[in-house]
């Protein structure tokens, strides 16, 4: 069962067990007023916004992006072209909440730029390659 509380009290009275629900993947809402607030996990939004990184050998080197988004890197190794695109994630993230998010070709991104926000490093680099650190 998920966890829908009514008021800010409410939620900091039992923030465990709306932390516990959102973790397994239920809902869990803070009701204030006419604002309903959900709070997401992290892993859950890595299964709703999967990589959709691709990454291309060259003669130089490496080259990785992901469709749909502006974001590209180059590197010598396989592991030096993720490290940039990771770079390259965080950088559009923060541009992202500074101005892009209410560009047209950009709005519906919210969901992948909570995930890039709410990820480490090692997570992010996991969550860009399918593999633990």
């Amino acid at each position: 069962m998920g966890a829908h509380l009514a008021g800010y009290r409410e939620a900091l009275a039992r923030l465990g067990e709306l932390l516990d629900a959102a973790e397994r993947g239920r809902s869990a809402t803070v009701r204030c007023g006419d604002r309903t607030v959900a709070v997401v996990d992290r892993h859950a939004l890595a299964r709703i916004y999967p990589s959709k990184v691709q990454v291309v050998a060259e003669e130089s080197g490496w080259s990785a992006f992901i469709p749909g988004l502006p974001v590209a890197a180059d590197g010598s190794t396989f592991d030096e072209a993720i490290g940039e695109l990771l770079d390259a994630l965080r950088e559009y993230a923060e541009d992202w909440q500074d101005h892009l998010s209410d560009a047209p070709d950009h709005r519906d991104n919210w969901g992948l730029m909570q995930m890039i926000c709410l990820s480490s490093d090692a997570q992010l680099r996991q969550w860009l390659v399918g593999v633990s650190p």
